[in-house]
């Protein structure tokens, strides 16, 4: 819980450089599906779980702008092998920065832009012979991605509401390349799909 509101409070702070009038504050709240990728992924399954944080969201024009988030997210995987399942559950406070490019102007946005993850659990559970190993997971994970976003503008009947769907992949692995008990190979895969709300 420490984490989660340190990484809030910072992020908060980034978005009050630019002028609070100007910002769109908001709430998120979706589905995950999450998996491994990389070399080493080979019978890696999906995990489900939930995102669910708090949004910021600057527009410069009617066809640009920034969002930046602190999104708790369940992510990780699992694993059938060796004659035994391994449940890797890993959740994270996520940062995006993401650039939203709005189609012609209306509530059709690209978004496209970096994410840094702060590890807030770490779990590895197995029933592989032999397999309990005390594993601990990087503290931090990058990623990028982008996807769609619909906002339903001003004075529209559900004025305040956005459907997102985005895909990040990981830029940094999972675990640490000095790890033997694991392979080192595994990088974050997420699809997320969420329902927004503007203040």
């Amino acid at each position: 819980m420490k984490k989660l509101l340190a990484v809030a409070a910072i992020t908060l702070g980034m978005m009050s450089q630019v002028h609070a009038q100007e910002i769109d504050f908001g709430v998120q709240a979706g589905l995950n599906v999450a998996t491994f990728a990389g070399d080493d992924s080979d019978g890696a399954e999906g995990r489900t779980g939930i995102n669910v944080g708090l949004t910021g969201e600057y527009e410069f024009n009617e066809n640009f702008g920034i969002l930046i988030g602190a999104i708790y997210s369940q992510q990780g995987a699992e694993f059938d092998r060796l004659g035994g399942t391994t449940d890797v559950e890993l959740d994270y406070i996520n940062v995006p920065v993401l650039a939203k490019f709005y189609l012609g102007g209306s509530g059709l946005a690209l978004e496209a832009g970096p994410q840094i993850g702060f590890i807030v659990n770490d779990e590895y559970d197995t029933n592989v012979p032999n397999g309990n190993v005390d594993i601990d997971a990087e503290t931090i994970d990058l990623s990028a991605g982008g996807g769609l976003s619909y906002k339903f503008r001003e004075g529209t009947a559900l004025e305040g509401l956005s459907l997102g769907a985005r895909y990040m992949f990981g830029l940094t692995n999972v675990y640490d390349d000095n790890e033997v008990s694991i392979d080192d190979d595994l990088t974050n895969s997420v699809l997320s799909i969420n329902l927004g709300y503007k203040f």
